[in-house]
């Protein structure tokens, strides 16, 4: 539960801090866009090079970030077997019932996985570099137009907000609990997975109990604070766009116009269809 990097806040004085959260968020939906218009192997490292650039540019440990794919390495190894196992090829290696592995699977299950790695890396940088706050103004920015139809825009910033930052603080009371029970005698480790999941019923309960203390405790706090949601609230920082947003702006555009244009495969015609260049498309 300690590598989950969702809702976590890294502090730095970086070009990326800087930026206006509205525009990161639109960045950020314009990059997970990007990254499912990518069809070949040439695109992705155009991606992969976009992700480390913009983890330099944030100034945030490139070891932070890649921490962030051990919450999700199940996932990516099960959605990778999957697609190698029932992608359906041209140049089969190895086949059994309807089970068959091919070239091309290898090559589509690399494409799945880097898919779903670069997401996690890139919406990670979101979190890390917006502050809690930045990210309730933002979202209550960008949702004005719905305040015309009366919708509680604030609320549910707010509300969104309050939900990643609980994730890490959640994570953390995860780790006390099983530590609590380790003292106690208790075993996580051994065993098999069934066995596995029915110790981990104990950590529920108390883990209940602690969300719902936590929330309570937050709704009085608001409520002594004589926080509530009227449409006339200021905000102590004013966001305003820069020049940095301009640049970031351009540079994802240019960003998307490299990708589409790696994707439409404009070697393909230079190409002896004999070679093994295919497996780039």
């Amino acid at each position: 539960m300690r590598d989950i990097t969702l809702g976590q806040y890294y502090p730095a004085d970086s070009f990326t801090h800087k930026l206006d959260p509205r525009v990161k968020l639109v960045l950020v939906v314009a990059f997970i866009v990007t990254v499912f218009l990518v069809k070949n192997l040439i695109a992705y490292a155009a991606v992969i090079v976009c992700v480390v650039s913009g983890t330099l540019v944030s100034r945030i440990p490139i070891s932070k970030v890649l921490k962030s794919i051990k919450t999700i390495i199940f996932l990516v190894i099960f959605t990778a077997a999957l697609n190698l196992l029932f992608y359906k090829g041209d140049t089969v290696l190895w086949s059994w019932w309807r089970i068959s592995i091919s070239l091309e699977g290898i090559f589509f299950s690399l494409k799945m996985a880097l898919r779903l790695i670069l997401l996690v890396m890139g919406t990670t940088l979101l979190t890390y570099t917006t502050t809690p706050t930045g990210l309730t103004d933002g979202m209550e920015s960008l949702m004005y137009p719905l305040k015309l139809i009366k919708v509680p825009t604030h609320d549910i910033a707010v509300i969104m907000s309050i939900a990643l930052r609980f994730i890490p603080i959640l994570s953390e009371e995860v780790d006390k609990i099983m530590m609590a029970q380790k003292a106690r005698g208790a075993s996580f480790d051994s065993g098999g997975i069934v066995k596995r999941a029915k110790a981990l019923l104990p950590v529920l309960i108390p883990l209940f109990v602690s969300a719902f203390r936590r929330a309570d405790e937050l709704a009085l706090a608001l409520d002594a604070r004589c926080y509530n949601a009227t449409p006339n609230r200021t905000r102590y920082q004013v966001m305003r766009p820069t020049y940095r947003d301009l640049i970031a702006v351009i540079g994802t555009a240019a960003f998307m116009v490299l990708v589409i244009a790696l994707n439409m495969n404009f070697w393909g015609a230079y190409v002896p269809p004999e070679s093994l260049w295919w497996l780039f498309s």
